[in-house]
Formats: C-alpha cells, structure tokens, sequence
C-alpha cells in the first residue's frame, strides 16, 4: 500500500505543475504576438474594466472579485481576490457583526487609475459604499492602503453595479502653495451612495483630509438627496488643454425619461468648480441618437480634417487637432447605433459662448434664453448682464462671485450628423491614425470589432480576426504601447489582436482589395505590408497603398501579339513602373521561357520564346495564352499578364461550317487559300484569285440565302443556293443538316453558278417552328465549304388541333384542315378538298370544369387552386387562361386536371363575395366553375416564442396567430442583409419548411445559418404563401463552446457539470439534450456557462462501434445537442465500486423506519385527543357568547354598513388650508403659553416709548450679537437652569424665544442644541438613567430640540404629511358630524373615544338644508344637518359648507351670525335658547330644528350682525328674554344629567337592573368599531406617509438619527432599546403626536373637543406603536387599547422599520445640513418677530443679571473675550443702570 501512495502523491504533483501559471492556471491561453496571432487572457468572472499603464505596457483588469496584472502579451503576472466579503447596502462600514444583514457580497470593480509617479494603482470597487484602496502597480496582490473606519467623506464609487463610474488623474494646489496628486471621479447617483455626481479625491493625508477625501465638502455638481432630478450615465473622463472633461447622458428631469448626452468641462486647477459647465451633443440634427455609449479622443489625421473643414459642420480643423470620437445608441430607434466626431476646439468655442452669454449678457444668445443652472435649487435669476463683454475671457476658470454650475439649454445644443450608421449597438470605440488616414475601431454588442476607414464617406473594410463570441465588447478598447495591436475585451476574455493582417495576402490583387488603409503592396519586395515595413516605400511607385485599388498593370504589348509559328522581341508598356536601383536585375518570364528585360522608361523590353516551346493551341481556340510575369532580382514578380500567340489554322475551329469566313475575319489578320483549302499567317507575297486576303468575306465561295425559306415538315421543296463558287464548277457537293444526320443530298449545279438540291422529307413534331441549318461538303475530298444556309422548318399541325385553330394560321405556311386524316397539314399533303367552314364540334369533347378546391385562400394570393372536370386537356396549356373573379390565376399544371396560383386580391371587402373561377381556352371559348371562390382575410402573426436561436439552428419555434389553414406553404427564412464589405454577393437565403400547423399555430425549427460573421446582419421573415412578415425580434446568436469536463469519473447518482460560454442565450434546460454513449442525461440547471446534467441511472453503452472495441477505460462520449448543433463535449467514465450485499442494506433501513413509525403514531393519536376536547369545550363557549351578542349588535351592525363610505371625494374639493410659517411656528412655539393666543410674541406688540425705540433696536442688536457667542449663551442657559423659580414652562418658554431670536443662524442654534443635548445625555448615562433622556420637555435643550424639528419638518408636513393628516381630520370631523353630538356634555354617537361615547340611543333624521346668504346674492347652498343639532350646530355645518374655501381664520364665527327661517310670509330667528325651549323639572333643554319643526328642503338665511348683543335686539322683548334666559344654567341638549331625584331612584332599583343598565351602555362600544373602520384607511396612510423611510425622509431626521447612533457608539452601556427610546422621543413623541393631537399647529381649521377626543385616542395609539414594551391586553384593558390592538403590531413594525431605514440611508453630512439650514433661514428670518424675541429674553437676563455676570466673570473663555463688559452695556443702554464703566 505504502508504494501505492508515494505514486499517487508523484502524480499529483506533476499535476498541480502541469496547471501551473505555465499551462494555464487562469485559463490565459498566448499564442503569440506575432502577424495575425492571438493573445488571450480568460477571466472567471465578469469583466467590469481594464486600463494599461502607458510606461510598462502592463494591462490592470478589474473584474467581479478578482485584480488581474497582465504582461503585454496578456501573461498573468499577479492577481489579488477583492470578494466576495460580507457586505450589506444598508451597513455603514465597516461591516461587523452588528450588522446582521450582512450576507456575502460580490465586488464589481468600479474603477481603476494608474498614478504611475507613486507606482501604485487605484481601485474602486462596489463593496463598503464604494470605497477605495491603493495597490502595487508592480505587484497588485500587494495592498499598500484601505481603510473603511473613515466614514461618509471616503465613499468614491458606487455600491450599485448599474451606476456607471469614471475617473481621470489630475493635481491640487493649495494656497500655500503644496501640490498633491488627486483624481476627479465622476459617477451616477444610486440610492446608497454619496449625493456627489463629480468629486475631487486626495491620495494623501494633508491636515483634515484623509485618503480618498473629497477636497470639496459642498460640491456644486450634486444630486438633490430629497429631490432625485436627473439620473446620470457617465462614460468617459478625459484631461486636454488645462481643462478636464466628462462625457454622460441624463434626462432633463425625473418624468422625461429620455436621455440626452452631455460633455462637461472645467478647469484643472478650479477646485472650487466655479468653471463647471455643460454642454448638450446631439448627434443628428434631431438628435435620432441621444445617449452616449463609448467615447475616444484621438487626432484625425490629415485626410478627415480636410474633409470635416469641407463639410462646414466642424469649423476650421488640423490634422492635429484633438476630436472627441463618440459612439451613440438611439432610444427612438434601439436597433441602430452611430458614431458622431466633436472638435474640442468647437466644444470649447460653444462653452465660451454659454459662459459668455451668463457672465455679460443675462444668458441670451440672439435674443434667446440659452443658459440653466442644473443642479442649483436658486429661483432667482441666474444670469447677470454687463457692459465688460469679456468677463468670460479674463476669468476663463469661473470665480466665487460668478454663477456656477451652468448648461446649455437643448437649443443651444452642439449637434453634428452622424459619420457613421449601423444595425445593433456599437459599445466601443478607438481611433488611430495611419498614412495620415483615420480609422476607427468599433466594438459591438456581439462581440465583434469593425474595422472603419473615416473619410467623407467612410467605409468598413473588415474586422479582427477571432470568432465572435456573442458577448458585448466593453468600452475599454485600448493600443498597445506600439499602436500596432488593440486589447479587445469582451465579458469575460481579453484578446490581443493585430490592428492589421497584412502579411496574411501574398498577391498585390487580394492585398489593395482589403482596402486596409494600414497596408499596401510594396512593389519590390513582393509583399502585402504597412509603409514602414517597405524598404523603399518613399520612392515612386514602389509601395502601393491598400484602399487605391491599385497594383503595377501591363497597359500594352508591341506587338500586341504574335504567330505561334514566329518569334522576335516585344516591348511591355508597364507605366506605374517603380525605378530601379543599379543593383536590382529585371527579367521577363513567357510560361516556362525566361529572357533578359531591359527598362527604358515605362517600357520594358523582351526577348519571345521560340514556335517550340510555345505551348500548343488549345481545343476551340485559335490562339494560345502564355502567362507573363515580370520579375525584379530574379523572384519577385512586379507585374504580370497574358501575351497571344494565334494560329491561323485554328482559326476554323471556331465554326467548321463556314472555314473561310472564319479564317479571314478573326482578328489575327489570316488569309484563306481557297485551292489548298487552307487559312494561314497573312503574306502579301502570295497572290491569285484562289488567295481570300483578309477581312474580305464577301469574297469567299459560300453557299447563303436559301429559295424558300420556309420549309413544311413531311414535304420536300427543291432549295437553291450559291455565291462566288465558279472556282469549284466541276466538282461534286453533298448537303446535309443535323437534324437529318444520315441522310446526305446530292447538290447539283443550276442556271447562273447556282446550286440546288431537291430537299428533304423533314419529320419534326416538338415546336411549331425550329431554324435548320445546313452544311456543304466536297464529295471527293471531305472538304467543308462555307455555308450560311438556314431554313425555317415548321409542322401546321403543332398547336392546331381543331379546324378553327388551323383556319387561324398565318397564310405563309399555306395550311389547310384536311377532312380525311381530321388534321391541319401543309397544302401539298392533303389529298382532299378543304371545307369552306370548319365543321361544328362534338358536344362529347366540350371541356367541363366541374369543381374547385380549396375553395377559399387568403386575399395576398399564392394559394394553389385545382379545377376538376371532364375534357380539361382541350387545346394546350399555351391557350389557357384562368381568371379568379377576375384576378389573373397563373397557370401551373395543365391535362385532366387544371391547376393555377391565385394573385392578389384588389377588392376592397375581405372577406371577399363569392367570386367565379373561369377558365378560357383560345379566345372564344369561356367555361365557369359551379363552384365560387372566396378570398378570406391574410394570416395574422400575433406572438412567437422562444425569440432567439444559434446559428446551427434546429430550434423549435411555435408561432400564434389565427387563419393558417388557409395556408399551403409556410416557411421561415433567414436573408442575410448584405453591408459595406459583401455588397457584390449575391443574397443568400436559408429556407425551413413548417414542422406543423393548424388554424392558429405554426411550428418551425429555426433554419441552419452557416454563412457570414455578423448575426446582426441577419433577418428572420416567414413566408406563408404570398404573405411575408418579418420576425423583427427574433436574434440569431453564436452557437455555444464547451470546454473539457474538470471531472471525467462519474457514478450513477453523480451530476455532471459541463462548462463553457453562451449556453442560455438561445436555449432552455428543458429544449437541451445530453447523452452519455447510448443514453440521455436529463438536463436540471442551464445557465450562461454552466449545464447541470444527472448522469443515467444505469451505466450506458458506447455509441459508436470503435467505442465499443476500445474497452480499455470504458469511455463514454458525452454529447451535447443544441437544437441542429452537436457537440462532443468529452468522454467520461464510471466508478467501479465494491457493492454492499443486499441482505444488509434492508435490515439496517427498515428497521429504524418502523421504529420511527410507531413512536409517531402514538405521538400524534395522543394529540389529537387532548386538541378534540379543547375543540369541544372552546366551541360550547363560542355558542353561548353569539346567542347573546347577536340580539344586541343587530342594529349596530346596519348602523356600521350604512357608515363605510370613501370621504376622499369629499375631501379632495377643497385646498388644504396650511398655515403660513410665522403662524405655524407661533402656534407651536408660543400658543400652549399661559397667555397662549394673546402672547407678546403672537401679537408681537411690546411698549417701548417712542424716544427710546432707536436706543433700544441698537441695544437689542448688540444683544443679539452677544447671544452669538457660544461662551456667552451657554453661560446664559446654564445659569437660568440653575434657578429654582426657572420653572418647566419659564424653561419651555425661554428656548423658544432663543429660536426665534437665533432663527437667522440655524447652524449656530444646531451646534448649541448639539453641545447642550450632549451635556444632557452624559448626565442621563452616568446617573444610570438613559431611558429618561428626552422623556420630558424639563429643559430648555429639550424645547430647543422639540422646536428645531418643527422648524426643519415644517416643507416634510406641506409636502408629503399633511395632506393624509388634513384628510385624517376631516374625515374624523364629517365622521363625527354625522350622528348626534350632545353640545353640552360633548359626547357623540360616533367617536374613537369611549369617554366620550354618547350612550343613549337618540332618535335623529337627517336634513337638508336649502341656506341663502343675506347680501350674497340670490344662489342657495344645500347644507346637511341633523334635526337634534343646536342652532348653533347648525351655524357651524352652514358656515363650514358655505365658506368651504375659506380657511377657518377668516370665516365669520358663529355669534357674528344669525339663523332666520321663513316658513311662511314671516320670518323666525332661531337660537338656542328662547322663551320657546322646554323645560324638564329645573333643567331646560337646548332648542333643536326639530324643536322648531324645521322641515326637509327648507330654506333659511343666514345673516351677518355686527355684534352678538345684536341679536337679542332683533324683535320685540327680545332683551327682556335674555335676562330671563340668563338666570339659570341649568340646561342640557340630548342626555340631562342624573340629578339628585334620579339618584335615589336608581338607588331603589335591583342589582338586577343595574346590571341590565351596564350591559346596555356597554353595546354601544361596538360604535367605536364602527368609526375605526371607517376611519382606518386615513390612520393607516397618515401613519404611513410619517413612517415610510422608502419615499421622502426630512434631512433633519437622518441627520438627527445619525447623531443619536454615533452617542450611542460613544456610550458602552447604552442599549439598542435605549436607542430606540432615544428617537422615539425625540420625534414620534416630540413632534408627531404633538402635531396629531393639535391639527391647528399647522392647519387653519377649528379643533372641537368631540374631535379632538378622537384624536387622543389615534395620538395614543402612535404613542403605543412607538414604544418597545407589549402591552398585555385583558378584559380590565380600556377600551381605547382595546380599540387598535390588532393593528399594534402591524404599527410597531411600521416604526422598527422605518427606524432600520433611516439608519440604511446615504448619511447626511454637517455641510449638507448646513445648507439645509442656511436655506431655511433666508426664506423665513425676515417674517418672525425677531426683535420682539430678544426684548422678551432680555427679561430674562435682567431677571437673573447678577447670576449670569457672576458665571461670565468665573469663566476665563468669558473673560476672553470680554462678555462682561458686553452685558453690561447693553444692559445700561436698555434699562438706564449703572454699571461699573
């Protein structure tokens, strides 16, 4: 055993150095760098970015938890793990286990820069809020900095991964002169992170500022927090010119979600921002595509910047001016991308206009507004006007006092057309320039890189080698160090790939077709190469560029050409000739002979190969091509061509039939020698009448223009013939024709050297008509001779099948219908008179269509039709025609059945009436089917799914729409759409018939595409008869890859994992299929580079017989099959295990089972038993409580339905009446004093003597100055609250008063509170009492803070909160208003409140009331109102309603008006108490409309009396009833008081009906149910719209929240229910419920005590919810707890939460409040009292003067700074005392 181990440890070793970095330890695969090699580098994960550091070359790839240092050549140098860590959104840093959320995060690289001087790199990443660290540009693995203890003011990137970050290296100069290294950072704004869009970041510690500080606490460019306006997209950051740029798209706010594109420029060293603006690109006219995807800059180049100057678009540019190079997407057009080009120069000439336009011209440019501030909340104007036009030159980096940040409204955009167009995403871009041409290099979303020559019209030329993986290219397009190769990044590979292949052409033709402006072909050296690779590539001719089109051309040869018989030299003109060197040797290559060549100019001049070693004239030719090549220093060709030799004798090759004529008339210049009978080179020494010279055909002996021409079959006619031939009288002539092979005439010679012969009995019945051409022969030699005879031959009977027909032939061919053979035939051979008329045809013969099927199609045509019937093969298919109700059908098939394809359908009603089908034979016979035809709707496609495929296709694809039984053929076909590089092809097509059909589904498999690179220029259609759609959605991807399986062994229970790319984009787990030898794997899990497979249950056999021979390891193949594509992924084998015996497998299972079994049984039937009798005895109970509840809440229970109604409708007639900020903060500050409503600061009204008013505004302005100071006012607090007559309400008191006074500096009044609060929560902590802290209002830190909330929550209740409360109150108020409401014991039918819960059962009707204003004009408002309501009751519904719109301050009150009803010619007043009113024993009741029997619809006025005296003056003894009125108290409305003779008799009565009395006023308890549910949506949203921390928070409560946290971390013992006690004090308690209970704090409205009793009672129930402890709840329980216990707990969740979400959200930061603050105060400061505010604390220090001098003197601070003194003056100067001065 021992051995056997040592060999395992042995190869496992070699393994591990095997898989080594060496052989792949990262998946990299190099193969080189040379010509058309590939690079590669393979990340296991996502790849977010890659930068390469320009001084080594190295690339720096940060992907999804993992840092990757690559050589050049894509080795792995270092690699460091970065995730995933424990990590939540909502945890602040760092990341404990206190935060219990916390879940294993991945680790998306946001960032990476090269701060080469230091020699480190820095890396961004998505956990712990986007924080930061420093790493070892030489060595990443090692961490040189990273903190996550620092807090807010480090957070760089983003925690989100769609939040796009980008980052540029730049410097900072601080006014001392010190320069740092920073980085600017630019960043979208996702729902955790820090609200600052661009941000300037330290790499060092400098004083305050920590690594990766933002050196800029308030940046002007930032996202509102509270307000989201625009949703950034930063793409590119770059530096150029002292200015740093960003490029990005956003919306122009958050409800116009499309994006427009932006560049923002500033200044380097503008630290500030001040220079910040933006400028809109749009790229087309109408910005068609709007949102950036990638981004370059680079120069033009020579030739694109003439042809940008030319285009008139761009300005004036140089080829070395930088141009920003933009790749655009469209969200009008998604399946289109562009690429637009931005001057800078023109991006900075427009900015200087923006900025120009601000600085002096109110930000208009030609009298138009052109200028906003984007991320500025200023409502004044932005813009100032100025006489000094150049304001924007001498402070070209903005300044404190100008406007900052600006953007160019869309106007005033930059707009240019784009350069480039195309089909799908373009995701990347890079641009270099080569021969002064530019070419760009664009990524696509598929994976590929097109290759773009840029020029006016650019062009794409090709693309980088590889196979497109299908994954989109990532924006990082990067040149190597050399520019001579690009670094490709996809989403998980990088590929490093030549920017040419020009080596890979060996031929000049194929090098200057790739139109690759990088190569060209160097003349010399014979080789396709850059420029610079050509030795002598500056010399004329010598280097041929790429996208010329142009290589070295033979123009000419003298002679042109040459007998094959002859030789001599010739002269090869070649103008495009480079000049040779003295050293260089020139040759001429003919075939296989090779000579000498000298250059003489741009001719060359050789020597020809002699007649022998010509090759020989080829078969059908008469002259034979010897290749040419011309050659320098012996091997490489310059040029090359075809030289002719002809040969006169083949000349006859060409047409046997006439030899003269083809002799003479080639172009070689042969003559013909008629005696010899042959063609030779032409001699002018040869001469005689037998000699044919050439070009003289005229001249040959020829036998031509044949007597008759025409020639019936079955006849022989003499023909005669003949020219020139007297050379041959004598001689002997056959004739003879192919079309009579073996029969050959005897020509004899006629009259005039005319031959003829006596013709042939031709047999012929395939056409009408058929041209015959004849030969001539020497009977005694063989010898042809010329012959142009051709005759027409034609047969009558051919398409003349009846007499009618054969009457209609052309007379020329002397046709007759012969009675006795019943046929047409020539004239000559019928024997038998022709009939004058034709006789009259046979019923029996007459075609009958009987019937036609199918019988209806779809109205685009292309149905195939069939006609049955009898006699249907009359006449040929020629003569018939088809028509469909008079559409054209095209005739297919044609004998006893006809067949035809329907056409288009023109009509205007589809479906289409019954149409008849006709069929017409010649032109007088017409026959129609019996049955019609109808044209139905086309087929519809409705959906289709799945929506993409591989290009292997096979795919299943079911298409659903409705009618496809009408059709016949349907079928889906890939076009491939041909583009810049393949438009010579011709299209190509790939067709797939339907698997299936029925009337609403059809089923494809996705057709096979195996011909181009580019899926995007692929369009899927289908194709149902004549009807074509095209399948706009449907995407072709790249089939898959597989890589070898990790683990080959496999069990029967094992999963097998198969690996690789792009599995889920074109296929399910369900669809793929898997085999394992002869069996199939099901497939669990498919993702994009994984497949789940279980293994078969049983081993397999192998599939293929060599497999089944090879049993040495038992292989399986493992397969794979994707709809049509296969892949043999690898080969597996199984385990061999020792199997355990049966016997003892089944005892030790099932013998724990039953065991199991048994206990449960007994378990559960115990249980069981126990469960039914507590069922039984719960159930008896339930049936006694229903018997004697039911009774009882019957009528409660109609009275509930009839209540549950929405009030929303009601609610939403009416504005909200909110009170103004001065009043509010009155109310809240000041009303609950003891002078409440008539307090100084209310009525702002103090006495001082006019003489003294100026002495005394100075005085309290210095006053004012000296509260500023900390030392003086803390001194001042401290010693009022020592004072045991400084009461709680002197102390509530005072600290508003300081609010008021200090509202002009909050932040100030924030940092007293702060230091107060923390003095105050250190004494709770260390007297054991934390829990207390804020319970109270005791101190004035407590008040202060109490009215801070108010202050900064007061725009949270305008917002968002008041509106649910306002309509919490007034659906309480018409709640309550709308049953009885006893106005003396304050108690109603419907309330919250058991209290005050009316007891009695009243007996009431509802009115409505017809009211008219007296001196309001004649219109009458209907009112409802109850007939036992008051007269005053009654006042207040009738004023409400009338003065709806009217806040509550400014309607008239109801003693200002009094009630008249005219029931008849007189009027009554109405009022509550008059002589009327009834009286039971000593209590009189209140008087009611039904006391007046006021009726339904009646009308009554209301009237306004100028004082409330006045309406007891208003009709006679009126006074005198009043005083009689006014002697007794005692009255009651509708439940009089128990008085004393009620109380002795219930003292009589039996405990009996005491108890029945309970039980009667208990039932009424159910009313409270009845108002709750009604009431419960309005609580629930109020409740919601305070307690929801997903939507709006109040920056103060965050800000708040997060104090309270860091005081709780600061104190060991405090609790998280401390904590929690904590906030719940300080804002639920302190604020909330203050505002619930008292609407009037923020509202104008009037609060009863009937209402406000409910309240109480909600108030509470928040109370409740806000606490930690439970409430235990039981019979005892009051109602009001009873009321909302079920809700409780839904309440208290409600607060934990959003307690949790606060302390999750984005942290708000001192300057962020501070702004907050600084706002408050300048919008509100000028409207309260101020002055009268510090008079009132004055008080205060002249009351407790010597106690405060006293601590200012025993303070050295105080001392200082002279606080004494300043006391004191001002105390002289307020009060005339005598100081010590």
């Amino acid at each position: 055993m021992e051995w056997r181990w040592v060999w395992r440890c042995a190869l496992f070793a070699l393994a591990c150095l095997y898989l080594g970095p060496s052989h792949g330890g990262d998946a990299n695969s190099s193969h080189g760098d040379g010509p058309g090699r590939v690079a590669e580098f393979v990340s296991d994960t996502l790849i977010n970015n890659v930068v390469a550091d320009p001084r080594t070359g190295r690339l720096y790839v940060g992907a999804v938890n993992s840092l990757h240092q690559l050589s050049p050549s894509l080795r792995v140098e270092s690699r460091a793990e970065t995730g995933p860590k424990r990590d939540n959104r909502y945890c602040t840093p760092p990341v404990t286990a206190a935060c219990a959320e916390a879940y294993d995060m991945d680790d998306h690289n946001k960032l990476l820069l090269v701060h080469g001087a230091k020699d480190t790199l820095v890396v961004c990443g998505s956990l712990f809020r986007g924080l930061c660290s420093l790493r070892n540009l030489s060595n990443v693995e090692e961490l040189l900095y990273f903190s996550d203890t620092k807090g807010e003011k480090t957070y760089v990137a983003s925690a989100e991964e769609s939040v796009s970050v980008v980052g540029v290296m730049s410097y900072f100069t601080t006014k001392a002169g010190h320069n740092f290294t920073v980085f600017l950072v630019g960043k979208g704004y996702g729902s955790h992170d820090s609200t600052k869009l661009i941000s300037t970041r330290i790499l060092q510690d400098y004083r305050d500022w920590v690594v990766f500080d933002s050196i800029i606490e308030a940046s002007a460019v930032q996202a509102n927090p509270f307000v989201l306006r625009y949703l950034h997209d930063f793409r590119f950051a770059f530096k150029d010119g002292g200015f740093v740029y960003f490029l990005f798209s956003r919306t122009l706010g958050v409800q116009d979600t499309k994006n427009f594109t932006f560049v923002s420029r500033m200044c380097e060293d503008d630290q500030s921002y001040y220079s910040y603006t933006e400028l809109q690109l749009n790229c087309s006219a109408a910005n068609k595509y709007n949102k950036a995807r990638a981004a370059y800059v680079a120069t033009p180049g020579e030739v694109l910047a003439r042809s940008m100057t030319e285009s008139g678009q761009y300005g004036r540019v140089s080829a070395s001016d930088k141009v920003l190079f933009i790749t655009f997407s469209s969200d009008e057009d998604p399946s289109s991308s562009a690429m637009c080009m931005y001057p800078l120069q023109t991006i900075n000439q427009r900015l200087m206009e923006i900025i120009g336009a601000c600085y002096s011209d109110s930000g208009l440019i030609n009298g138009k507004s052109a200028v906003y501030s984007p991320y500025s909340s200023k409502s004044e104007e932005l813009c100032s006007s100025s006489n000094q036009k150049s304001i924007a030159t001498l402070y070209n980096c903005g300044a404190e006092f100008l406007p900052s940040p600006l953007a160019s409204k869309a106007e005033f955009a930059l707009a240019t057309e784009p350069l480039f167009v195309r089909k799908g995403h373009v995701t990347a871009v890079a641009v270099a320039v080569e021969m002064n041409h530019a070419v760009a290099f664009l990524g696509t979303a598929t994976g590929e890189v097109l290759k773009v020559h840029l020029s006016a019209n650019p062009e794409m030329y090709g693309r980088t080698p590889g196979e497109p993986t299908g994954d989109k290219v990532n924006k990082n397009l990067l040149f190597d160090a050399s520019l001579k190769h690009l670094y490709i990044t996809t989403e998980k590979k990088i590929t490093k790939v030549p920017v040419e292949n020009c080596l890979a052409k060996t031929d000049c033709h194929s090098c200057v077709s790739m139109k690759d402006p990088y190569c060209g072909w160097c003349v010399l050296e014979g080789r396709c190469t850059r420029k610079s690779a050509c030795d002598r590539s500056m010399e004329e001719n010598t280097w041929l560029w790429s996208p010329n089109q142009k290589c070295v051309q033979i123009e000419a040869f003298n002679p042109p050409n040459l007998s094959c018989k002859k030789t001599q030299q010739v002269e090869i003109n070649v103008p495009a000739l480079p000049s040779l060197g003295r050293s260089d040797k020139l040759r001429c290559v003919f075939g296989s002979f090779s000579s000498g060549a000298v250059m003489s100019g741009s001719w060359v001049t050789c020597s020809l190969p002699d007649p022998v070693e010509i090759p020989p004239t080829p078969d059908q030719q008469d002259y034979v091509s010897v290749p040419v090549k011309v050659l320098v220093n012996d091997n490489i060709e310059v040029t090359s061509g075809e030289y002719h030799f002809y040969n006169c004798a083949a000349t006859v090759r060409k047409n046997p039939n006439t030899p003269c004529i083809a002799c003479v008339t080639s172009a070689w210049g042969c003559q013909w020698n008629a005696q010899d009978h042959s063609c030779s080179d032409s001699n002018s020494a040869i001469e005689g009448a037998h000699i044919i010279k050439p070009q003289q055909s005229n001249s040959c002996p020829q036998f031509e223009s044949p007597k008759p021409v025409l020639i019936p079959v079955g006849f022989r006619i003499p023909i005669t013939s003949g020219k020139n031939l007297d050379i041959y009288m004598g001689q002997r002539f056959t004739i003879g024709t192919e079309l009579m092979k073996h029969a050959e005439e005897e020509v004899t010679l006629g009259q005039e050297s005319n031959f003829s012969f006596r013709g042939y009995e031709f047999a012929y019945d395939k056409q009408q008509e058929v041209n015959i051409s004849f030969h001539v022969k020497d009977r005694d030699t063989e010898r042809k001779i010329d012959s142009t005879l051709t005759v027409v031959l034609y047969n009558c009977s051919m398409g003349r099948e009846d007499c009618s027909l054969c009457k209609h032939a052309d007379a020329k061919y002397q046709c007759v219908w012969c009675p006795s053979s019943l046929s047409c035939v020539y004239r000559g051979l019928c024997l038998s008179q022709e009939p004058a008329q034709c006789p009259n045809p046979k019923i029996t013969d007459d075609p009958i269509p009987e019937a036609v099927h199918p019988v209806k199609g779809p109205a685009a045509g292309g149905t195939i039709i069939t006609i049955n019937g009898a006699h249907l093969d009359t006449a040929t298919k020629d003569d018939v025609t088809v028509t469909v109700g008079g559409v054209p059908c095209q005739v297919r098939s044609f004998g006893n059945e006809i067949t035809c394809m329907t056409g288009r359908y023109h009509g205007q009603k589809v479906p289409s009436e019954a149409l008849t089908v006709t069929v017409k034979y010649g032109k007088n016979t017409t026959k129609d089917v019996p049955i019609p035809y109808h044209y139905s709707e086309n087929p519809k496609i409705m959906d289709y799914y799945p929506k993409t495929s591989f290009l292997c296709g096979g795919r299943r694809i079911v298409v659903v729409g409705k009618d496809f039984e009408l059709i016949q053929r349907a079928s889906m076909r890939v076009l491939v759409v041909t583009d810049d590089i393949s438009k010579q092809s011709p299209p190509v097509e790939f067709v797939q018939e339907a698997l299936s059909k029925n009337d609403t589904t059809l089923e494809f498999f996705s057709p096979a595409v195996n011909c181009c690179h580019e899926i995007q220029s692929l369009k899927t259609i289908l194709r149902l008869d004549n009807v074509e759609e095209e399948l706009k959605n449907f995407d072709y991807h790249v089939d898959p890859t597989f890589n070898e399986l990790a683990k080959k062994m496999i069990t029967e229970t094992s999963i097998i994992i198969v690996t690789g790319r792009g599995f889920s984009k074109a296929m399910t787990a369900r669809e793929a299929q898997a085999f394992v030898g002869d069996s199939s794997c099901n497939v669990t899990i498919l993702q994009d580079d994984k497949l789940f497979l279980d293994a078969p249950s049983s081993k397999p056999r192998a599939k293929s017989k060599r497999q089944r021979r090879d049993t040495t390891k038992d292989l399986l193949e493992l397969v794979v099959k994707f709809g049509n594509g296969e892949w043999v992924v690898d080969s597996v084998y199984y385990d061999r295990k020792d199997e355990v015996p049966l016997a003892i497998i089944i005892p030790a299972v099932i013998l724990p089972m039953l065991l199991f079994i048994a206990v449960s049984v007994y378990c559960y039937r115990r249980k069981s038993q126990q469960a039914e009798r507590e069922y039984e005895k719960v159930k008896h109970q339930l049936e006694n409580l229903e018997e004697s509840v039911r009774d009882r809440c019957k009528k409660e229970f109609t009275d509930l339905m009839i209540e549950m109604e929405d009030h929303t409708s009601d609610l939403s007639e009416a504005r909200i009446p909110f009170l103004d900020y001065k009043t509010y903060t009155d109310r809240n500050f000041f009303l609950p004093s003891k002078d409440g409503a008539n307090d100084v600061m209310i009525t702002g009204k103090i006495q001082i003597p006019e003489g003294r008013r100026a002495i005394v505004a100075q005085a309290l302005n210095q006053f004012s100055n000296l509260l500023n100071s900390k030392t003086f006012l803390i001194n001042f607090i401290r010693t009022l609250e020592s004072r045991p007559d400084f009461n709680a309400r002197s102390r509530g008191y005072f600290a508003s008063l300081l609010t008021v006074a200090l509202h002009g500096k909050l932040e100030y009044y924030t940092d007293i509170m702060r230091t107060l609060l923390l003095e105050l929560m250190d004494e709770h902590v260390q007297s054991k009492n934390p829990k207390l802290m804020l319970r109270r209002s005791e101190t004035v830190v407590e008040r202060m803070l109490c009215n801070w909330m108010s202050i900064c929550l007061y725009q949270f209740l305008r917002d968002t909160a008041g509106e649910p409360l306002y309509k919490l109150f007034k659906a309480l108020k018409h709640q309550v208003e709308k049953g009885p409401v006893d106005a003396k014991m304050k108690k109603a039918k419907y309330t919250l409140n058991d209290t005050g819960l009316l007891g009695d059962d009243v007996e009431y009707s509802v009115l409505t009331l017809q009211v008219l204003v007296h001196g309001e004009g004649p219109d009458v408002t209907p009112v409802k109102v109850l007939n036992c309501d008051t007269i005053s009751q009654v006042k207040e519904k009738i004023i409400d309603q009338v003065y709806r719109n009217l806040p509550y301050s400014q309607r008239p009150k109801v003693e200002s008006v009094a009630l008249e009803w005219r029931p008849g010619s007189t009027g009554q007043i109405l009022s509550d108490l008059d002589l009327t009113s009834q009286k039971e024993g000593r209590w009189k009741r209140l008087n009611t409309l039904a006391h007046y029997n006021v009726r339904d619809n009646a009308t009554l006025v209301l009237s306004r009396v100028l004082h409330t005296q006045q309406s007891f003056h208003q009709h006679q003894d009126s006074y005198e009833e009043k005083n009689a009125l006014l002697e007794d108290d005692n009255t009651f409305h509708l439940v009089r008081p128990a008085d004393e003779l009620d109380e002795v008799k219930s003292k009589r009565g039996s405990m009996k009906d005491k108890a029945m009395t309970k039980a009667i006023t208990e039932i009424y308890l159910t009313r409270l149910l009845s108002v709750k549910g009604t009431l419960q949506q309005f609580v629930d949203d109020f409740f919601r719209s305070v307690l929801c921390s997903s939507s709006v928070v109040p920056p103060a409560v965050k800000y708040f929240f997060d104090f309270l946290d860091e005081q709780a971390l600061r104190h060991d013992n405090v609790e998280e229910e401390t904590l929690h006690i904590w906030k719940t004090n300080s804002l639920p308690l302190r604020f909330w419920v203050t505002i619930l209970r008292n609407p009037h704090f923020i509202f104008d409205v009037n609060v009863t005590e009937v209402v406000d009793a409910s309240l109480h009672v909600i108030s509470q129930t928040f109370m409740d919810a806000c606490t930690k402890t439970e409430h235990k709840l039981s019979r005892e329980s009051p109602s009001n707890k009873l009321l909302y216990a079920k809700e409780i707990s839904t309440y208290k969740k409600m607060v934990d939460d959003y307690y949790k979400g606060i302390r999750q959200m984005v942290p708000v930061s001192d300057q962020d409040m501070n702004t907050h603050l600084a706002e408050v105060s300048r919008q509100h400061t000028d409207k309260l009292n101020t002055q009268v505010a510090l008079h009132q604390l004055y008080q205060y220090a002249s009351k407790y003067y010597d106690g405060i001098i006293q601590s200012l003197d025993e303070d050295p601070a105080a001392q200082s700074k002279q606080l004494t003194l300043r006391l004191q003056q001002i105390a002289a100067a307020l009060e005339n005392k005598v100081t010590d001065l």
